[in-house]
């Protein structure tokens, strides 16, 4: 029984307690997170890391009035279950429950929807642009008294801060004659291990620990502060325990002239509330780093935080854990990272590039095995293609593994610096069509639509484990940029695998899997969608409705022998785990009018033009109608049965 969470509905209940009491209160939320976790999934590491920092925060500022805006929002636990989502959390990132990001629909605590990284600080600063224009058309008014305007608060963490958009951000706080206070929540981590300069940088700043840097550094902050009374005197005696730094290592941030406080220990609630309430009264931007430990106070994942960066559910035995495993099947990610490893044994030119998703794209046996031709640029994905592009000019053959959703973030490199140079770039996109609980912010329903607009790409699927393989095998031996996409999702069983399968992939070619003399409609599939097909084929054959099944292999270029069904007097229905609008559906339309086809024999099924909300895979294809019993029921619609 909690002494102190079940009291707790919003955070003026926050407010009450005193520091020892919310010293209790942070273990109880981190205990309620772990159980909760444990049944619904989540993420879990990032959530445990911030508990302190998020109740010292609504200790001091009044979210209501104030914003606080997250970057990787999947920090927000703690913060949903002191604004009223307590009881929520049962089904957390469950259709009927919460989400695992920040969403304004579920409360006015939450300023923006956020699933990526590097977005905080230039959103709160178009808020505090808004405030500071307001407040200079009210400046005779009664509601713009000295100290009544809305505080904001932006939290930059798991290394989003050296995403590209945060320093372009950072180099606009100029523009700024408010407070803006950056929490710059530095657990060493992104989803991996943080890599680079900057990463580098923050590390050194985090060894350091001189009594000479604690009194220069104070020093600093009362440069800083204005004059507030005896707090500020009373405040930095408790900030010499916390801080950590010299003075030398806050020049990357003081060279942009930009305030710099810290590090602090992240979880010294009663330090972290008093450097909140000063830092609060500053008439200017300022950045306060904060150092939490990821995955605190739950040992497996303190020991290996990437691991439970965002898990399903499980089983905590002791200091262990026991997940559940499928016999013998395994995730088209895996897949992936097993047949690139095989490759790569036998092609010294492959390399491969991530954006900080290392374990998260299935690339750790990749890079335990080719230490020396593995790079993970970090929270960059724009850097990473360029990257890519660079080396493919050079003469090797760089596979790009990034999200789906994360992918779209390199838009104009993809074209400025591989379409339209035309270089062998191999792009292998996970996480592609619906995603389950992580919702909408993470959804992979675009890809298709902005990449084959882009002349020279190449656009492929594989549908199983066996043309992931064939996929990779193709996508080395084109001299030009080819996109394999695929879904978090495991790999199909052996009875949905035909034979046709094994075909090597050629250029612009699909392969029929299932063919009958007596059929009216083909149904064409693009990529895993093809089990789906043929699980709908055989509740068909059950009513004696025969079908014909083609796995397209290719959204660009589409295999023009599809088109041609037209003329034989077939209909044609279009399967995609992907949004209708631009998707591959839309590519065979295109062609069939541009071969003169009427395309009202053709259906395409795929995601609405609006948003999915969090829920399983299963129910989000289901509401696409890419799933057998849609397929099956749009089947019966065309025969008017």
């Amino acid at each position: 029984m909690s002494k102190f969470l079940e009291q707790i509905n919003s955070p003026a209940d926050v407010k009450r307690l005193s520091v020892p009491e919310l010293k209790e209160l942070a273990e109880e939320i981190r205990q309620f997170i772990l159980d909760s976790v444990s049944k619904t999934g989540g993420h879990l590491a990032s959530n445990l890391g911030v508990v302190e920092l998020t109740l010292a925060l609504h200790c001091v500022f009044d979210f209501k009035k104030d914003m606080l805006v997250w970057d990787v929002g999947h920090q927000c636990y703690t913060h949903k279950i002191i604004t009223g989502r307590r009881e929520k959390f049962t089904r957390l990132r469950h259709s009927d429950g919460i989400s695992g990001f920040p969403n304004p629909a579920e409360s006015p605590y939450d300023k923006f929807t956020v699933g990526h990284a590097g977005t905080s600080i230039a959103t709160a600063i178009g808020l505090a642009l808004a405030e500071q224009l307001k407040n200079k058309n009210e400046k005779d008014t009664a509601e713009n008294e000295a100290g009544d305007e809305s505080k904001i608060v932006a939290v930059v963490g798991d290394a989003s801060i050296v995403n590209g958009t945060s320093f372009e951000a950072l180099n606009n706080l100029g523009l700024l004659k408010r407070q803006l206070l950056i929490v710059l929540n530095d657990n060493s981590m992104a989803i991996d291990a943080t890599v680079g300069a900057v990463a580098k940088y923050f590390s050194r700043v985090r060894l350091s620990q001189t009594y000479e840097g604690l009194r220069k550094t104070t020093s600093n902050i009362l440069e800083h502060m204005p004059v507030i009374g005896k707090s500020v005197d009373q405040t930095l005696e408790r900030i010499k325990q916390s801080i950590r730094m010299v003075l030398p290592a806050s020049q990357m941030f003081e060279s942009l002239h930009i305030p710099y406080f810290g590090p602090v220990d992240g979880h010294d609630i009663g330090s972290l509330i008093d450097l909140f309430e000063a830092m609060g009264e500053l008439n200017h931007p300022a950045i306060l780093h904060v150092y939490t430990k990821k995955g605190k106070g739950f040992h497996p994942a303190d020991q290996g935080p990437s691991k439970f960066h965002s898990t399903g559910p499980f089983k905590i035995n002791g200091d262990r854990i026991e997940r559940a495993v499928g016999p013998g099947r395994h995730s088209f990610t895996k897949a992936f990272g097993e047949h690139l490893t095989e490759l790569a044994d036998s092609n010294e030119k492959i390399v491969a590039i991530t954006s900080a998703m290392c374990d998260g794209t299935g690339l750790m046996e990749f890079r335990k095995k080719f230490p020396d031709r593995f790079y993970d640029v970090g929270i960059a994905e724009s850097a990473a293609v360029d990257v890519a592009a660079g080396m493919a000019k050079n003469g090797l053959k760089p596979v790009v593994c990034i999200y789906s959703t994360f992918l779209q973030r390199s838009f104009d490199q993809i074209f400025q610096e591989v379409a339209l140079q035309n270089l062998p770039v191999i792009f292998c996109v996970d996480r592609a069509g619906f995603v389950g609980s992580d919702g909408p912010t993470h959804h992979g329903l675009m890809d298709i639509g902005f990449l084959r607009m882009m002349p020279n790409l190449v656009l492929t699927a594989p549908a199983n484990d066996i043309e992931m393989k064939l996929a990779l095998e193709f996508a080395l031996n084109e001299d030009k940029p080819v996109v394999i996409r695929y879904p978090k999702d495991i790999v199909p069983p052996k009875e949905f695998v035909r034979a046709a399968c094994s075909k090597p992939f050629k250029l612009g070619k699909g392969v029929t899997v299932r063919r009958s003399k007596r059929s009216a409609v083909t149904v064409v599939c693009y990529g895993s969608v093809l089990t789906e097909a043929l699980k709908a084929a055989a509740l068909l054959s059950e009513e004696k409705i025969s079908i014909d099944v083609v796995n397209a292999r290719f959204a660009a270029p589409v295999d023009e022998k599809i088109v041609s069904l037209l003329e034989k007097g077939k209909s044609l229905v279009t399967v995609e785990d992907h949004a209708v609008a631009c998707g591959f559906g839309s590519a065979v339309l295109e062609l069939a009018a541009e071969k003169g086809f009427s395309t009202e024999s053709i259906r395409l099924l795929g995601a609405p033009r609006r948003l999915i909300g969090h829920d399983t895979r299963d129910v989000q294809l289901t509401e696409a109608g890419a799933n057998a019993e849609k397929i099956a029921e749009t089947v019966r619609k065309i025969l008017k049965i």
